[in-house]
């Protein structure tokens, strides 16, 4: 809600500001808070609904909603950092656009500023919050880094202007629309990449996958296993796990009693990963099943 809340005042702010100076860039800034506003407010509804947890509809939980809703946000905002990219390479061979470089230079301070100040917000709050709030804080960092390249465009504008080259001026603005839109990409590429991962439950990052196999064989020496199978998947803040152990007829473990230990051992340590876990461990004799 407080990207929602900042995005909407930068929407309006920068709508306003751009017609009034003629810049295209500021227009674009304009409209991708606008973008963010109701993407934001979606992924506010999808955090909401992941949190109500499972039910006869959903047995596995909503957590899915989370990535579906960070692929959606990321291909919406791609999507018009393409089309701003189109139009800036139109303007540039269009011979460039006349801009109130003073009042976009004001602008660009404003955004920097601003924008630093809820980066600052939201990774505090990050550590905290789910993928979503990551995402966000993400985007924000983006954005402020790419204020500060519009200030200093604004700037190199400025100092055009003042020594009598407007005509090389009127270049600034539409090239800065190719460099900034061009730059927002990768933001949005990556998100799409990594919400995929999960909506299509494929196996975690490479940190977080090689901790879980790092306490899943920990436990496996200890009890003396002759083996174990790990299969897992990240989905929105939930990790979904399953551990099957081969039993050997020298393991330390042979008794029921003595799995469910095992098991509480697990959900124990598997805590310590910083990540909800959805849990199911398996033993088993025949290595076949547990290699299925």
């Amino acid at each position: 809600m407080i990207s929602v809340a900042a995005s909407a005042a930068f929407a309006v702010l920068a709508l306003a500001w751009g017609l009034v100076t003629g810049s295209q860039l500021i227009v674009f800034d304009g409209l991708y808070s606008f973008a963010s506003v109701g993407l934001s407010l979606l992924a506010v509804l999808a955090l909401r609904t992941a949190r109500k947890g499972p039910d006869q509809r959903y047995p596995w939980g909503r957590e899915v909603w989370e990535p579906l809703t960070v692929v959606v946000k990321a291909a919406a905002l791609g999507g018009l950092c393409v089309y701003a990219l189109v139009g800036g390479v139109a303007d540039l061979l269009g011979g460039g656009r006349d801009v109130e470089v003073g009042w976009a230079l004001v602008y660009g301070a404003v955004a920097t500023l601003g924008g630093a100040a809820v980066t600052v917000v939201l990774r505090r709050r990050r550590a905290r919050g789910s993928d979503l709030v990551r995402a966000e804080a993400a985007e924000w960092a983006g954005d402020t880094l790419l204020s500060l390249g519009v200030l200093a465009g604004f700037g190199l504008a400025f100092v055009l202007d003042a020594a009598g080259r407007a005509d090389l001026a009127r270049y600034v603005d539409p090239a800065m629309v190719v460099v900034v839109s061009a730059a927002f990409l990768p933001v949005p590429a990556r998100l799409v990449a990594s919400g995929f991962r999960e909506v299509l439950t494929m196996s975690p990052p490479p940190e977080l996958s090689g901790r879980l196999q790092a306490v899943v064989r920990a436990v496996e020496d200890e009890h003396r296993f002759a083996e174990s199978f790990v299969r897992a998947s990240k989905v929105g803040g939930r990790l979904d796990v399953e551990i099957d152990f081969v039993v050997a007829d020298t393991s330390a473990v042979q008794t029921v009693r003595g799995f469910d230990a095992v098991r509480a051992s697990l959900q124990e340590r598997l805590a310590e990963l910083g990540q909800p876990v959805s849990m199911s461990v398996g033993f088993t004799a025949d290595r076949a099943w547990a290699a299925r």
